[in-house]
C-alpha cells in the first residue's frame, strides 16, 4: 500500500483537471491505498520570498496553507501533481506551491514517484513539454525520485468540458497502477 497525494492546482470551477485528478484518485483508491486529494481552490499560498529560513528550519517563515501541504508531499511515497497548461506552462499556482516546498531539500522526503496530469485547450502533442520540463527540474532536486508518468488530454478548453472524454479512463488504469 502506498500512500499518493493528488494536488489539482487549478482555480477555476468545474476544472478539466480536476475532473482528470478526481478519475486519476479513484483509479488509486479502487486498489485501495491511502489517497489524498488536495484542491488549491481557497487555499492562501503566498509566494516565496527566497530568504531560505527554511532550509534552517525545515519549513516556511511564512504562515499560510503552503506549510501544511508541504507537509504532506513529505510524508507521502507518491505526488501527483494535476494542472491545467496555461501559456504551454504549468498553472502559476502550481509554480508557487512548488517554489513554497523548497523546506523539502532540508528534510527527509518519501516521495519517490511522481506524476503529472495536465490539461490543456490546444491538442498538439508539445503543449505539455515546458510543464513536464518545469516539473522534472524541480524533481532533478532530489536523490531517488522520478518522474514516473505524465498524461495530458488535449482539446479541453471549456469547464467541464472533459467529462465524456474516453481518455479519462486512462487516468483511473494509471492510478490504478501505482
Amino acid at each position: 500500500m502506498k500512500k499518493v497525494l493528488i494536488i489539482s492546482t487549478s482555480l477555476r470551477e468545474g476544472s478539466n483537471s480536476e475532473f482528470l485528478a478526481k478519475k486519476f484518485y479513484e483509479g488509486v483508491k479502487s486498489k485501495e491505498n491511502d489517497v489524498e486529494l488536495i484542491s488549491l481552490k481557497n487555499k492562501n499560498i503566498a509566494f516565496c520570498k527566497g530568504c531560505l529560513a527554511c532550509q534552517k528550519i525545515g519549513k516556511c517563515i511564512i504562515n499560510d496553507d503552503a506549510n501544511e501541504i508541504t507537509d504532506k508531499i513529505c510524508n507521502s511515497d507518491v505526488i501527483v501533481w494535476a494542472t491545467p497548461i496555461y501559456y504551454y506552462e504549468m498553472a502559476g499556482q502550481m509554480k508557487t506551491l512548488i517554489d513554497r516546498a523548497n523546506s523539502l531539500f532540508a528534510r527527509e522526503y518519501k516521495f519517490r514517484e511522481v506524476y503529472l496530469l495536465a490539461v490543456a485547450h490546444e491538442d498538439e502533442a508539445y503543449v505539455p513539454e515546458k510543464a513536464v520540463s518545469g516539473l522534472q527540474g524541480w524533481i532533478d532536486c532530489f536523490d531517488g525520485v522520478e518522474l514516473k508518468k505524465t498524461l495530458f488530454i488535449g482539446g479541453v478548453g471549456a469547464p467541464k468540458e472533459i467529462i465524456n472524454n474516453k481518455k479519462l479512463e486512462e487516468a483511473y488504469e494509471l492510478g490504478r497502477n501505482i
